[in-house]
């Protein structure tokens, strides 16, 4: 099966896809968690990856940086591979007080200046919101695991470099916990499509602070909450059974 961007055989997705923006991210995720990781995406180097985790089917693939990108993929998989379960594993900028470096961002809605929920809602506003489903099982087994971890609000940004001088501080004032960049466009599709999304965002940055994590720490946090996901979406299901 072939669309646009990814060409792979039918079946080669798994229903639940951990989302990176970074593809060189997801092969490292792939590689290093995965059993049996096999490389089933790699047009215009935007690598996906299938393999098990515990037993259990689950794809890893890049999607690029910001709402157009995220969308062009998470569309193809749900449309043409049969991916039910989107989660976009992140980093973000904190602009609220209470975050720190290296604290996760369980994103339970996500407000954005991007016009693309306007265009799938007919002109009005949606309410871009991650999945119960998902939203949880993962929060539940983050807080149990004692990993700081914050639900709430989050902003998709559509400028990485935006001009406006008191941003920051006006998304502070709404309680915006964080800035990302693809959030709401996932969620918003998810809502379209009736499939199930979660955005979980490692705070590698505070914006308002001037404080960023290095490139290995960033690595490491991603790893160490791929397995927390996973663990907790599967240990679910086994649950359900």
């Amino acid at each position: 099966m072939s669309t646009p961007h990814i060409e792979s055989r039918p079946g080669a997705f798994a229903p639940t896809v951990l989302l990176p923006g970074d593809p060189l991210r997801a092969e490292h995720i792939a590689t290093r968690l995965l059993e049996g990781a096999e490389r089933v995406n790699a047009v215009r180097n935007m690598f996906g990856f299938t393999g098990r985790w515990r037993g259990h089917p689950v794809s890893v693939m890049g999607t690029g940086m910001g709402i157009p990108s995220c969308s062009i993929y998470a569309t193809e998989l749900v449309r043409h591979f049969g991916v039910r379960r989107l989660i976009r594993l992140g980093t973000c900028g904190a602009v609220h007080g209470d975050l720190d470096l290296g604290d996760v961002v369980v994103a339970l809605g996500a407000s954005t200046d991007s016009g693309v929920n306007r265009t799938r809602f007919a002109g009005m506003d949606l309410a871009a919101t991650a999945s119960w489903s998902l939203l949880h099982p993962v929060a539940t087994a983050l807080m149990r695991s004692g990993t700081p971890i914050h639900v709430g609000n989050v902003f998709s940004a559509d400028l990485f470099y935006d001009p406006r001088p008191n941003l920051l501080e006006h998304l502070a004032s709404m309680n915006i916990l964080a800035v990302e960049m693809e959030a709401a466009g996932l969620y918003g599709l998810a809502a379209e499509h009736r499939v199930e999304a979660l955005a979980v965002l490692v705070v590698s940055d505070h914006l308002r602070r001037n404080e960023r994590m290095s490139s290995e720490e960033r690595q490491r946090g991603s790893d160490t909450l791929a397995a927390s996901i996973l663990d907790a979406l599967f240990d679910q299901a086994r649950r359900a059974r």
